[in-house]
């Protein structure tokens, strides 16, 4: 049985052609024949295959590698074994996904799970509901009163929309995702299982009525170009709104509390959590499994390592790291003093014999 794939298979290419969509240079135009009909890894790599190296930390794939031919820079091509074709390309990684982007171009943004091109049957869409031309709406969507939905928008299997919610054009509603209490822009993606708009985590605490909930009565505002990855949790805000902006790519199992305001182009990686009622300036990237406090504010073009807890402001352009989170300069300083301090312990030996 042949490898199964779910994606449209790459027409063949002759390697001049690859060169000239990556606009990459061919090092030896007598293999401008030589046919490619799809990309892998270096270490997964046949000889129809194209494929990128940037890293040295793959050098061993690189030499061991089977690939047809390998988008390199001329820093590394020398290294690049003889039976590979080299494409030149002062930025390999690029290049290779420009032609992935080429050649798999469904792959960009989900499509209908059943194949679906218009309203299915099973759907269930609101009278007072009002939807563009060209909305698909796959089996058992739920679409409430007063949704607006502009032309291009796919809601996937399941989904669930809440009354009054607007989304605009060329969005993508995930399978099972649930979305109420929001205003959603153009072009943007969520993946599937992501819950927007529910109410924030707001108590007065251990009052003598035990745990008082605060009416959360605020929205959710997404931008346009936005990006949110797939059982992500984004809530609205109590008073003022919660919001998301523009180009910002969030990534699977983010939890963005009540009232929390995001800058524009913010990178969020994995299992990220952030507290409510924060602020985040533009093009601020955080790291996988970060957590950041409540009511702090995290400038523009700041970036903070995986795995860090924010406790404090950061200033913008800040590189913040390290439990709790400090410059990465100071962070780094203390774990170097740390070891040293354990290395200078076991070397003394008044402390052999010591649990």
């Amino acid at each position: 049985m042949a490898q199964p794939t779910f994606f449209t298979k790459p027409p063949a290419t002759a390697l001049a052609d690859v060169a000239t969509l990556t606009k990459a240079q061919l090092v030896d135009p007598g293999r401008g024949g030589q046919i490619i009909t799809g990309l892998a890894s270096l270490d997964e790599a046949g000889p129809m295959h194209l494929a990128f190296f940037d890293n040295l930390k793959y050098a061993d794939q690189l030499k061991a590698t089977k690939a047809g031919a390998c988008l390199v820079s001329p820093r590394f091509e020398a290294q690049v074994p003889a039976h590979v074709a080299v494409l030149r390309a002062a930025q390999p990684f690029r290049a290779f996904v420009k032609i992935a982007r080429e050649w798999h171009s469904e792959a960009l943004r989900p499509q209908s799970w059943t194949g679906n091109a218009g309203i299915a049957p099973s759907a269930i869409i609101d009278p007072t509901a009002r939807l563009e031309d060209g909305v698909i709406v796959d089996p058992l969507a739920v679409i409430g009163p007063d949704v607006e939905i502009g032309s291009g928008t796919l809601v996937g299997v399941g989904a669930v929309i809440g009354p009054g919610v607007k989304i605009g054009r060329d969005c993508n509603v995930g399978a099972r995702t649930a979305i109420q209490c929001a205003l959603i822009g153009n072009n943007v993606l969520i993946h599937p299982g992501c819950s927007i708009g529910q109410d924030g985590y707001g108590f007065i605490f251990f009052g003598p009525e035990g745990h008082l909930k605060v009416p959360q009565t605020g929205r959710v505002l997404i931008q346009n170009d936005v990006e949110v990855g797939a059982n992500t949790t984004i809530d609205r805000g109590s008073l003022r709104d919660t919001v998301i902006g523009e180009g910002t790519k969030i990534d699977n199992q983010v939890q963005i509390g009540h009232n929390v305001t995001i800058g524009r182009h913010c990178l969020l990686a994995a299992q990220i959590g952030l507290a409510g009622s924060l602020t985040i300036g533009d093009n601020v990237a955080l790291g996988a499994k970060v957590g950041i406090n409540n009511h702090l504010k995290i400038g523009d073009g700041a970036q903070v390592t995986a795995m860090s807890a924010v406790k404090d402001d950061i200033p913008p352009g800040g590189r913040w790291g390290g439990h709790f989170a400090k410059p990465t300069k100071q962070w780094f300083k203390e774990i170097i003093a740390v070891e040293r301090l354990v290395r200078d312990s076991k070397a003394d030996p008044k402390d052999e014999g010591r649990e």
